[in-house]
């Protein structure tokens, strides 16, 4: 008897450790799950400061944030009187913004074009206010820009094509033209409120890098747009729907212009700033993806992402994707055409619900006619914006 009752305690010690540790491990694993997950606790910000830079997939995130201050009833620091932008290139001001004096610090949402002034943006957002950008490699954004802007810079109008400029841009850049040709050196340097033109020197790039990075949670890099997007999600702790898209302001494949190795190599000691802007803030957006979602996890979102826009796609879109300027039916969606670029468009289908259609209606329309729709809703009383379109 006395044996008996002795197994039995030594079974339940033993099971007692066995729970123990499953326990310990079922804590490790769902630890583990809510890094990978937003917890109950995450609470979606709605206060944001989006620096839009220029040819770095900015007008599809500035859809994105159009969208999720319709959705949700938000304010947003939209372009004062007959303005497109916040003043660009001018050095932004509080005043470049709609009814700043009476609205205040209650805006939530600012991503127009602006060049960046950290005093005066403060004027408008809230001091809780998650503040993000976007990089891309300068050497697809200086051929991008120079088609984009072929006909209203200087330094790109002058010469015969990119190659031809980067061979000797020198011949065509006249830093007297600075702001005609802001586009053609240094423009994402630019952007953040810096001198384009600057000197190439360590311990300049060093302070501005770093006053960035106090500046900015979080900088976004356009070559891993879906990769971006997941960490954004996770960062604001939004839906996926919050972060869907369909790329908006991209060109069609016949207007790029193949670089050679040597104009490769010329933009990388050209726009040394924008390059070395570029080199720190990919090497800082991979190690936040590894320190807070993981590779596995960003793998799995990034799937679901791009299955949920497929879907959409199938839904929305008459075309299934993106068509030139000239097969755009519906002339209200037409993008804003610049250059030698062929601005893509959307053709939606016709047979649709009203309450799909107003979504994908979202979802496809240009920035300049989202800027104007959202004015006109939040604005009423005042005269609507001229968008020079059909």
């Amino acid at each position: 008897k006395c044996l008996m009752i002795f197994s039995l305690c030594l079974g339940l010690i033993f099971l007692s450790r066995f729970f123990h540790m499953k326990k310990k491990n079922y804590v490790i694993s769902k630890s583990h799950q809510e890094l990978l997950i937003p917890s109950m606790s995450c609470h979606a910000k709605s206060n944001i400061m989006f620096l839009k830079t220029h040819k770095t997939a900015s007008s599809t995130i500035l859809n994105i944030m159009f969208r999720f201050a319709e959705r949700y009833n938000l304010t947003v620091a939209l372009p004062a009187g007959q303005l497109v932008h916040l003043g660009y290139p001018k050095t932004f001001l509080a005043r470049f913004v709609e009814e700043f004096q009476t609205i205040g610090q209650n805006y939530n949402i600012m991503c127009n074009h602006l060049r960046f002034n950290p005093s005066e943006v403060q004027k408008v957002m809230p001091v809780n206010t998650f503040y993000f950008s976007i990089l891309r490699n300068p050497i697809y954004l200086l051929e991008s820009s120079y088609v984009y802007y072929k006909n209203s810079v200087p330094a790109f109008r002058i010469s015969k094509d990119v190659n031809e400029y980067l061979a000797s841009p020198m011949k065509y850049y006249h830093r007297a033209d600075y702001k005609e040709n802001i586009y053609a050196r240094n423009i994402m340097w630019f952007d953040f409120g810096y001198d384009n033109n600057a000197e190439d020197n360590k311990k300049y790039i060093k302070a501005v890098l770093k006053e960035i990075e106090q500046n900015f949670h979080l900088i976004l890099i356009a070559d891993y747009f879906d990769e971006s997007m997941i960490l954004l999600k996770h960062t604001l702790c939004w839906d996926l729907d919050d972060v869907v898209y369909f790329k908006l302001n991209s060109r069609s494949q016949d207007t790029v212009q193949t670089l050679t190795p040597e104009s490769e190599e010329q933009i990388k000691a050209w726009c040394s700033l924008d390059w070395n802007l570029y080199l720190h803030f990919n090497h800082t957006f991979w190690k936040r993806i590894e320190e807070t979602i993981g590779l596995e996890y960003l793998g799995k979102e990034v799937h679901r992402l791009q299955m949920r826009q497929k879907e959409l796609m199938e839904t929305c879109l008459l075309d299934q994707e993106a068509v030139g300027r000239d097969h755009i039916k519906n002339k209200a969606l037409l993008p804003f055409q610049s250059g030698a670029a062929n601005i893509l468009g959307y053709n939606l289908k016709q047979d649709l619900d009203n309450r799909t259609l107003r979504t994908c209606q979202r979802m496809v329309m240009p920035e300049l006619q989202y800027t104007s729709h959202l004015y006109a809703l939040q604005h009423p009383h005042k005269k609507r914006k001229p968008l020079d379109l059909p």
